[in-house]
This record gives structure tokens, C-alpha cells and sequence, in this order.
């Protein structure tokens, strides 16, 4: 089958991938984009897998204040290289992330944070493991795995805080 450049294109647009790695996956799937959207996935998720052990030591930290300024947060989000942490990419993961635990106050990172014992929902109570809000089919840990994907390094949350006026 040919595989146009339109066609690589709107699979490009749809999920960030290299152009040549979209063209061979559209050649796997004969063309189909949804088939390959899913084959992307996958294989991001392999690479988030292989990176996950990598020193993320450099970063930067996002402040979100909600509108009114009754409510705001910062994270601290870490990635491997300067490089990366001034991609508009790695920028707007934090800023969204900062979004989202000033919506949805989670109170731990992950589910190993939480104490054992505690009568709490990891889903609603780990950043990680919400759904996110400007996509709620996927969770947190879905964005920044196809982030990843997308720059090529392991990307972590260290903390967060959530200010909220009179608490």
C-alpha cells in the first residue's frame, strides 16, 4: 500500500511521533491510522518502560493560580536533560499538571505513597493515577508516558503542593 504524505501528516498531528516512525507504522497497519494511533501507543509505552530508570535531575517547576486567586499549586516536574525542560512540550505537561492538582487535590504521587492501612481511593487520592482532566478516558500517567514518547526521556513528578485560601 501507499502511504501518502496527508496521511502521515494526520497521524503526526494526532500524536507528536517522528515522520518516518509514522510512516513505518502506517506500513505495518496498511494504512489504517487508528491501528496505528494504537501501535504508537504501545511501543511509547515501551519506551517510557526502558527510560524509567534514568536520573531525572533537571526540570523546572510550574505554579498554577486558578482564577479569583483563591486556590493555587506547584510542581516540581523532572526530566533528564535542560534541553528537554525548555521544550514547549515539557512546559505544558507542567503547567497542566499543575492544573490538574489545584481541580482535583490529590494527596500523593503514586499508590507506593500511600501509607499502608489508609481507607483511601488510590484513584482519586495519587496524581498519577487520576483521570486526566482535559482528557478524562486517560489517566495522568497516560500524558506523561506519551510525553516521553514524544521527547525521548524519562520525565517524573518529584512533589507538589495545594494552596487553598483558609485551609
Amino acid at each position: 500500500m501507499k502511504i501518502s504524505i496527508e496521511m502521515v501528516k494526520e497521524l503526526r498531528d494526532q500524536c507528536g511521533a517522528g515522520i518516518m516512525e509514522c510512516r513505518n507504522v502506517l506500513l505495518e497497519v496498511d494504512g489504517n491510522i487508528a491501528m496505528a494511533l494504537e501501535v504508537l501507543k504501545r511501543k511509547g509505552l515501551l519506551k517510557a518502560e526502558k527510560k524509567a530508570e534514568r536520573a531525572t535531575t533537571q526540570g523546572l517547576i510550574e505554579a498554577y493560580i486558578h482564577t479569583g486567586g483563591r486556590v493555587g499549586a506547584m510542581v516540581e516536574l523532572n526530566c533528564e536533560t535542560d534541553f528537554v525542560a525548555r521544550t514547549d512540550e515539557f512546559k505544558e505537561l507542567a503547567h497542566n499538571l499543575a492544573m490538574q492538582v489545584v481541580a482535583l487535590s490529590p494527596q500523593y504521587i503514586n499508590e507506593e505513597e500511600v501509607p499502608e492501612g489508609a481507607d483511601i481511593e488510590p484513584r482519586e487520592a495519587c496524581l498519577l493515577l487520576q483521570p486526566y482532566v482535559r482528557e478524562p478516558d486517560g489517566t495522568v500517567r497516560d500524558v506523561i508516558v506519551e510525553t516521553i514518547a514524544k521527547v525521548g526521556e524519562n520525565i517524573r513528578v518529584s512533589r507538589f503542593a495545594r494552596f487553598e485560601l483558609g485551609n
